[in-house]
């Protein structure tokens, strides 16, 4: 399965298929493996020879998982996310997108949200029943999300649900109501560090990633390989960008430009109130910013990230964020 099963979730998953209830919610942070585990929930409650550990990865239903054409299940996903996860969606939609008539949804649309609900009520094929799986969750917009409420609440028999986000304070408390609710366990330094070697990362490059992004070992290993960064470039970044450098910036989107402005302010913050930093080595940060120039600058990049979404010309928005940066940063 090309889904990997991360070695944090193997207890994981065990645990869940002991427990009952026909709609579960797997929250946690990013980078955890929620869509991992949600997706080996759904194959294991489909599997013919289920076992204590999960699906047995040879009968029909889970040869149809692996090839994402089991008919008994259904993926309630944005169109970007079905697109990036190979998984297959309608002809209608196909036609639309081939033709560039629109761009892929970055939304769970209510359209989709219907083909659901019927897909629930139309005949198994297998013997287990039938699974949906909401994948973010957090992407249903309101008139989506209250669309699957009924079928949420009472499903038709032997059909179950398994939503997993990375932001459930953005799902509506009507959804977070009616789901039992399973927040995900972080693997530990040792498991993270064993699991990113084997991927090929030298122990030194695991440590910074791993540090890099909040001990999250999944997003390490996204950073190593797609930031464009090597591990000496990331250390350096604070000093980069209090000089004014854009030079690092060059691979980053204007959302991720906020978000690493934002860690390295995070960061400032608290060595200046006399804690570690949690994404940077202390050595590489500069000193002396005061806490409410930081403080402010805070602020500043929380409105600038419910704006960062938006077609602005990206080297323009970078070089305002660098100069911002830059002048907060010299705050005495």
């Amino acid at each position: 399965m090309k889904d990997t099963l991360y070695p944090w979730l193997e207890h994981q998953l065990t645990h869940l298929l002991t427990q009952k209830g026909h709609a579960w919610l797997l929250q946690g942070p990013s980078g955890l493996g929620q869509y991992e585990l949600a997706l080996h929930l759904a194959k294991a409650w489909l599997c013919e020879k289920p076992q204590p550990k999960g699906a047995c990865h040879h009968c029909s239903s889970c040869h149809g998982f692996d090839v994402r054409t089991n008919p008994d299940f259904f993926a309630l996903m944005p169109e970007v996310e079905m697109i990036e996860l190979e998984w297959p969606m309608n002809d209608k939609t196909v036609r639309e997108l081939d033709k560039k008539e629109r761009k892929p949804s970055k939304e769970i649309k209510v359209e989709a949200c219907r083909e659901l609900i019927t897909f629930s009520h139309s005949t198994r094929s297998g013997l287990t029943g039938k699974v949906a799986m909401v994948y973010p969750a957090e992407r249903m917009n309101p008139i989506t999300a209250n669309s699957l409420l009924k079928t949420l609440e009472e499903p038709p028999e032997g059909f179950r649900f398994v939503l997993s986000t990375s932001a459930s304070h953005l799902l509506l408390p009507t959804i977070r109501s009616r789901c039992q609710v399973y927040t995900m366990a972080w693997p530990s330094p040792e498991e993270s560090l064993q699991w990113l070697s084997d991927k090929g990362l030298s122990a030194e490059h695991a440590q910074v990633w791993l540090q890099a992004t909040g001990n999250r070992a999944v997003d390490a290993l996204e950073m190593a390989h797609h930031s464009g960064l090597r591990p000496e470039d990331w250390q350096r970044l604070p000093e980069s960008l209090a000089s004014g450098s854009l030079s690092l910036l060059k691979e980053f989107s204007a959302p991720q430009t906020v978000h690493l402005l934002q860690k390295v302010c995070f960061d400032m913050l608290r060595v200046a109130n006399g804690t570690q930093p949690r994404y940077f080595n202390a050595k590489g940060l500069p000193k002396g910013a005061s806490i409410a120039a930081l403080s402010e600058w805070s602020k500043s990049l929380l409105t600038s990230a419910q704006t960062a979404q938006h077609p602005y010309n990206l080297g323009l928005l970078q070089e305002a964020l660098v100069s911002q940066a830059r002048h907060y940063m010299a705050q005495r």
